[in-house]
């Protein structure tokens, strides 16, 4: 008969080896599920610093007008348009390691070589490295060395982003239009001259002959409600060339819209919901007695004109308020309108200087598009107006200067819209 050898511990070592199997495949598994994580968090947040750079590069690319101060609106636009946005799981100071700084926005000329110059920049390249994003799992595994060499447990992550303006197919006008004079054409501004100051005529029905602007409404309603909302911050984009345009009634309450631009308020408003201009100095023919074309955008002021008049572009470098230096309401309707109780209704103004609310909120509001239109108040072309004062109510007529075709390079215009189009505003748009 065969022999049956027992062999003690045979069934010991067999759940031995077992379990040391197991442990294998749970440290294998375990592999993955770091590579998982850790690389799912690269992904975000690469994810979230490429939107912070796409952010920053369509802001900056949007103050390229060839101004001499076009680099530096650019770079303050660029970083405070990337900074809004939060990198490293959302963290609101991307995790310590630093937001964008100006060093990280470049400029490029029309052959894409680098440039320092305004007059030559077309192209806005912002680019920040994150630095030390930790490896947490595979850290704790051992299988891992990062590129940091303060933390051998991180990796850097890179975004890049340029951007450009280009023709829009559609755009974001405010709800005012105007009409070409006689014999005006693309060709010749329509008529009128660049620095010439235009006035908006309030009533239902006015401004609507060759030569004038009125009240239009971009969705081609007649409410006056919408006049309003369509001069709210947000507005209404999607105008497009060939649009009917509606004319509204009697205007109820467009002043408070139109006056945050300016940084001026009323009680319940503030700057940090209602974004000012980088400044809220006014010109009229009260403070600013230049001749037509009168040029309040970049010329001097002529003799006679208030001691503390400069032109927009200076006043905005310096983020002057209604009341240039100070914070008074009524100084500031002094100096605008050479009287205290023109903008009575109101109650606050935006403060100036660096650090203030126009530098530290504002952007560019003053600086808008308005569609022309045709007999027929059907959109034709687009022109780029500055807005010149606050309205001390909703049937004040306001006026604002033209600065010519929306459509150019050197226009200082630079709203939002869709691009692709051959002959609209041109709008900022990435390229890389």
């Amino acid at each position: 008969m065969p022999t049956t050898i027992d062999r003690p511990g045979h069934a010991t070592r067999q759940g031995g080896a077992v379990i040391l199997l197991v442990c294998f495949l749970l440290f294998f598994l375990l592999g993955f599920v770091a590579i998982a994580f850790d690389f799912g968090r690269l992904f975000i947040v690469k994810t979230e610093l490429q939107t912070a750079m796409d952010s920053c590069a369509l802001a900056a690319a949007q103050e390229l007008d060839g101004q001499a101060s076009a680099l530096t609106r650019a770079r303050s636009a660029g970083m405070t348009a990337a900074n809004l946005n939060r990198v490293n799981l959302q963290s609101p100071d991307w995790d310590g390691k630093g937001q964008l700084m100006d060093a990280g926005i470049t400029f490029r000329d029309p052959a894409y070589s680098p440039t320092t110059l305004a007059a030559n920049a077309r192209y806005a390249q912002c680019e920040h490295r994150q630095e030390g994003v930790r490896m947490w799992l595979l850290h704790a595994m051992g299988a891992f060395t990062g590129d940091s060499t303060a933390n051998p447990s991180a990796r850097d992550v890179l975004a890049s982003a340029v951007a450009t303006r280009a023709s829009s197919q559609s755009t974001c006008p405010i709800p005012v239009a105007i009409m070409a004079r006689p014999g005006g054409t693309a060709a010749n501004n329509f008529g009128f001259l660049v620095g010439e100051w235009i006035t908006v005529l309030d009533k239902a029905g006015v401004g609507t002959a060759p030569g004038e602007m009125g009240w239009f409404n971009l969705d081609g309603s007649n409410s006056a409600s919408e006049t309003a909302a369509e001069l709210s911050e947000g507005g209404r984009c999607g105008t497009r060339i060939g649009d009917t345009l509606g004319t509204p009634g009697a205007q109820t309450s467009v002043d408070r819209p139109w006056n945050y631009r300016f940084g001026v308020y009323k009680n319940t408003d503030s700057p940090s919901e209602h974004h000012p201009d980088q400044t809220g100095y006014a010109y009229t023919a009260a403070n600013w007695k230049n001749a037509v074309p009168q040029n309040a955008f970049a010329g001097p002021p002529a003799a006679g004109s208030h001691p503390s008049a400069q032109n927009y572009i200076t006043k905005r470098a310096a983020f002057a308020s209604l009341a240039d230096t100070g914070t008074n309401l009524k100084a500031g309707s002094q100096i605008a309108f050479g009287d205290i109780n023109k903008l009575n209704s109101f109650h606050k103004l935006a403060t100036p200087g660096a650090g203030g609310q126009h530098q530290q909120y504002g952007y560019s509001r003053r600086l808008v598009v308005v569609p022309v239109i045709n007999n027929a108040a059907q959109v034709i072309n687009y022109v780029c107006m500055f807005m010149l004062h606050p309205l001390s109510g909703p049937n004040d007529p306001a006026q604002l200067e033209f600065r010519g075709l929306a459509g150019i390079p050197e226009s200082p215009c630079a709203p939002s819209g869709m691009p692709g189009g051959s002959a609209g505003p041109l709008v900022p748009v990435l390229v890389r």
